[in-house]
């Protein structure tokens, strides 16, 4: 089984021949010159791949044009998919920094050792993420130093510092 790394989400379509406007968790561009697959994942949860016809970066966004995908009508009908890469084409990230995907469904603890829930999900801010995380109660949590003490993918543990208000 191939090892599949979430990189973003189908938001939107854009112009008629099938573009599709993709949310995208990654902080690199680089990765755009190297890939020619993309995988969408289908209503049944499987993952399925399409070869690449252009790809264009803005800021967060990318935006995709797959074969087999030419129309707006068709395009549409892909809003609210994640789309994945392979993992093995990625790049080893410098320490400190982290894929979606290795960061979601980690738990999360306090300081002090409490467990306040698990990553659900992560969206992008204009200086920062912002961590998703469930329990008893919805918190979200700046991707900052001053309250992320540490995160071990590893073990899929996060140790925060919750600021007031948080």
């Amino acid at each position: 089984m191939m090892d599949l790394l979430e990189v973003g989400e189908i938001v939107n379509t854009r112009g008629l021949q099938g573009c599709m406007k993709v949310r995208s968790c990654l902080e690199t561009a680089g990765i755009f010159n190297k890939i020619q697959c993309l995988y969408v994942e289908e209503a049944s949860g499987n993952k399925k791949p399409f070869n690449i016809r252009k790809i264009d970066r803005s800021g967060k966004m990318f935006f995709v044009q797959l074969e087999k995908i030419s129309d707006v009508e068709t395009a549409r009908g892909f809003i609210g998919r994640k789309v994945y890469l392979q993992r093995d084409i990625l790049e080893i990230l410098p320490e400190g920094e982290y894929y979606c995907d290795d960061v979601i469904g980690i738990d999360v603890y306090t300081e002090e050792g409490e467990h306040i829930g698990k990553i659900e999900s992560i969206f992008p801010t204009g200086s920062n993420d912002v961590y998703v995380c469930k329990g008893k109660r919805e918190i979200l949590i700046p991707a900052i130093a001053e309250v992320i003490k540490e995160i071990n993918v590893q073990k899929k543990i996060m140790k925060v510092k919750l600021m007031a208000g948080l």
